[in-house]
């Protein structure tokens, strides 16, 4: 069974950073693609950030610029690099993991951000 835990998350200021990482139960590298999502109160989830195994990014409009989407040190992470950290960017951000037939998600992990 695939797993993927996600961690990082937590209260930030307005203009500050948080790091998120999604650890997987096998190599990254097995999925065709993973990618960052997040749903806020009230919204629908919605795609952040994602990269292929082929390394090729794709981001949403709202946080181009700012995020950072990567594979991690090990062979089994991909992180979120989140930057200039802005309210409406508050949310709880899930990982998710492509095998072509089925996807993986992982539980979340809330990001909030205020003063």
């Amino acid at each position: 069974q695939v797993q993927l835990v996600e961690s990082g998350g937590g209260l930030v200021q307005p203009g500050g950073s948080l790091r998120l990482s999604c650890a997987a139960s096998i190599s990254i590298f097995g999925f065709k693609a993973m990618g960052w999502y997040r749903q806020a109160p009230g919204k629908q989830r919605e795609l952040v950030a994602s990269i292929t195994n082929t390394f090729d990014t794709n981001y949403a409009d709202s946080v181009k610029g700012r995020f950072t989407i990567s594979t991690g040190n090990a062979r089994n992470t991909v992180d979120l690099q989140m930057n200039s950290l802005k309210s409406e960017d508050t949310a709880v951000y899930y990982c998710t993991g492509n095998l072509g037939s089925r996807n993986f998600w992982g539980q979340g992990t809330q990001v909030t951000v205020s003063s």
